[in-house]
């Protein structure tokens, strides 16, 4: 079944440029597309997407205020942010509000499989994104290994926690460690449970803050 996605741009050849891209391998169908943060509230509401793809900076509301809307009435959607601004306070409110990603218009190559990433239910940050995450979340210079020890964290355990923040999915982790997928998930259930975080991308924070 192809992922349902809805692709809102201000820009229209950009949004038909990105519609041509997804929409080539087959996976995915683009059902609609608006021009500003009001449109992707509304649409998200008729059509309920797998992923919303989303600009940052719109007329009228930005990407963001409308990420945070969505996500206030419906915490479980998946927004992929998309922007050409690799801007410090953007990608501070991303991680906070709980978008699924944020990735560069600039990295075109990978806009189609971070919105078949975001689909599977995995988070999405561009490489030039996530090394700037220890900086903004006010990383310590000083050694900060020990808190994993106390939260009970393991050395197989830490091996996963590494690649995830290093950006490897089930499939990449499961080839790496020798482990079933099965086995991959399962350890990142309860490396979840003990560290109190929700998802992957505020797993993938806590280890850059913190190793």
């Amino acid at each position: 079944m192809k992922k349902k996605v809805i692709l809102i741009d201000d820009d229209k050849l950009v949004t038909i440029s990105l519609k041509t891209i997804l929409e080539n391998n087959g996976e995915i169908e683009v059902v609609a597309t608006g021009m500003d943060g009001d449109d992707a509230i509304e649409l998200y509401k008729k059509y309920k997407p797998d992923v919303v793809l989303m600009d940052i900076q719109m007329k009228n509301k930005s990407g963001l205020s409308a990420a945070e809307e969505i996500l206030h009435e419906n915490n479980s959607a998946k927004i992929l942010l998309l922007t050409t601004f690799q801007d410090d306070e953007y990608i501070v409110k991303a991680l906070n509000i709980g978008a699924k990603g944020y990735i560069l218009k600039q990295d075109f190559e990978s806009i189609e499989p971070a919105v078949i990433a975001v689909a599977a239910g995995q988070t999405v940050f561009g490489g030039k994104v996530m090394s700037r995450i220890p900086q903004l979340m006010g990383k310590d210079k000083g050694d900060n290994s020990l808190i994993f020890e106390e939260k009970g964290i393991n050395d197989k355990e830490m091996d996963i926690i590494k690649q995830v923040a290093d950006g490897k999915n089930n499939k990449e982790i499961s080839d790496i460690l020798c482990l079933s997928e099965g086995t991959v998930r399962n350890y990142l259930s309860v490396i979840l449970e003990k560290l109190e975080l929700r998802d992957r991308t505020q797993l993938a924070v806590f280890y850059l803050k913190n190793k």
